[in-house]
């Protein structure tokens, strides 16, 4: 792998800090740093080749040190973290998308047969106050992951309501135990915090989709980003076998050494989810750029409402209430939308239609 980094990567971003018994494992990363690929995306140019080579061959993990593939990892993550930090108005948006396609992985590994259609179906179609169902409720998670201030998530009453939302019995005690080990993990080395959260999901018996979350809101709170973006869950080969649930006071989190072929998955995993979050977030640069230049064509009252929907959230259904729009309004809105081609209908039927970038 090493022979797809450049001479470059010394002054990059990802500053290796090996532990004191100089264990590659202990790899921590410069939280403000910036790659020069990261500037490469965040001035709206493609990857590197160089790092997309790193991060397709970083999924032949045998023939690959530890070292290797967090480096690769660590260059994905800045990469996408310099486009975090752009804030970009579509940016609610792309998080949006990545946490529907992770809860499509989720209900998927649960048994259910749901598709994104019917996870959009199942929360926009929901009146205020029912039931969304199971896999609706899963949806709901991954969007709480997206949308709600990273610095919230792992308290106490979010991881509560996570828990819940992905079909667990209400139990305070285990949402308490988690959130003080969750605590201790981020004082870890960027690769031990990621795979700590999925061995802590394994102690707890709480499944590897909520260790994929957990892993998510931590890399959001040690980046300092005011909202995580949804990258794990995506990720459906994460297998992690299930352990029996032990008591977090008898058994401390299995440290990155002990595994370092799962270290490895998780870190190439990471890495291909934050590429990939890269590359929706520029096809949503396009799909944003053109509905905002159109903007200004259009005549309806609240217009501009509507169109900061379309940026900020995954879809929106055309019976929405939006002040200042009637029904009536907003679906001859968004008929002008699509045949402007700023926006798509995403449902594909002629009632109870949905619409997003």
């Amino acid at each position: 792998m090493r022979r797809f980094v450049p001479k470059l990567i010394a002054k990059s971003a990802v500053v290796i800090h090996p532990s004191r018994d100089d264990s590659p494992a202990q790899i921590r990363f410069s939280r403000h740093a910036i790659l020069s690929g990261a500037a490469l995306a965040a001035s709206g140019t493609a990857v590197p080749t160089w790092l997309r080579r790193a991060v397709a061959d970083a999924q032949s993990l045998a023939a690959h040190s530890l070292e290797d593939v967090a480096l690769a990892a660590g260059a994905a993550v800045s990469t996408l973290d310099a486009v975090v930090r752009r804030q970009e108005r579509w940016a609610g948006a792309c998080r949006q998308r990545l946490a529907l396609a992770a809860a499509t992985v989720a209900v998927k590994q649960a048994g259910r047969v749901e598709d994104e259609a019917a996870l959009r179906d199942a929360v926009l179609l929901t009146k205020g106050g029912d039931d969304f169902g199971p896999a609706g409720r899963m949806f709901l998670a991954w969007r709480r992951l997206a949308t709600r201030p990273s610095d919230d998530l792992l308290t106490r009453k979010s991881l509560g309501a996570m828990l819940e939302a992905f079909g667990l019995a209400p139990d305070d005690e285990l949402a308490g135990e988690l959130a003080d080990e969750l605590r201790r993990l981020c004082a870890d080395g960027m690769g031990a915090m990621l795979t700590g959260a999925f061995i802590a999901a394994e102690r707890y018996r709480v499944g590897r989709a909520v260790g994929a979350w957990l892993a998510d809101a931590l890399l959001a709170q040690r980046l300092g980003w005011t909202r995580a973006v949804p990258l794990l869950g995506v990720e459906a080969a994460l297998g992690t076998s299930a352990r029996r649930r032990r008591s977090a006071a008898n058994s401390a989190a299995t440290s990155i050494e002990t595994g370092p072929e799962r270290a490895k998955g998780l870190l190439a995993a990471q890495a291909r989810a934050a590429l990939r979050a890269v590359d929706l977030s520029t096809e949503l640069e396009r799909r944003a750029e053109k509905l905002l230049a159109v903007a200004p064509k259009l005549r309806a009252k609240a217009a501009d409402k509507v169109v900061d929907r379309l940026l900020s959230e995954d879809a929106v259904v055309a019976s929405e209430e939006i002040a200042g729009m009637s029904d009536r309004g907003l679906r001859r809105l968004f008929d002008r939308l699509v045949e402007l081609a700023a926006v798509r209908e995403l449902s594909g039927r002629p009632t109870f239609r949905i619409y997003g970038l």
